[in-house]
């Protein structure tokens, strides 16, 4: 004998699970058009070198201090700019995770949404 279900059950359940995953794609898309718009800093040799980025892992701007300028050494410049870029990016790519767990309540789509 096989068992039956009400009428209806896996649809009710489906129609809400698919209106649930339609929010969900909504709130993502909307929040990846404010994080294009979000400003990241990252710093380094001590905020001697700083670095900010936009959203879109743009460089908006670098600013090094003068005495930090050293002729005999530009190697040392170009590393703590690159540094300081790195650390801009990773602060951006953070919040963007972050901003999405909360989202999704961390779990992994797989690319799904």
């Amino acid at each position: 004998m096989k068992a039956r279900l009400p009428e209806g059950y896996g649809k009710q359940n489906l129609n809400a699970m698919m209106k649930q995953a339609q929010k969900m794609q909504e709130d993502m898309n909307a929040l990846q058009q404010e994080l294009k718009t979000r400003e990241y800093r990252g710093a380094a040799g001590g905020a001697m070198v700083e670095a900010s980025v936009n959203g879109e892992y743009q460089v908006l701007s670098v600013e090094i201090k003068p005495e930090v300028i050293d002729p005999e050494d530009p190697e040392m410049l170009g590393d703590l700019v690159a540094a300081a870029v790195n650390a801009a990016v990773a602060a951006a790519k953070e919040d963007a995770q972050r901003e999405m767990d909360r989202i999704t309540g961390g779990a992994d789509l797989m690319g799904l949404v």
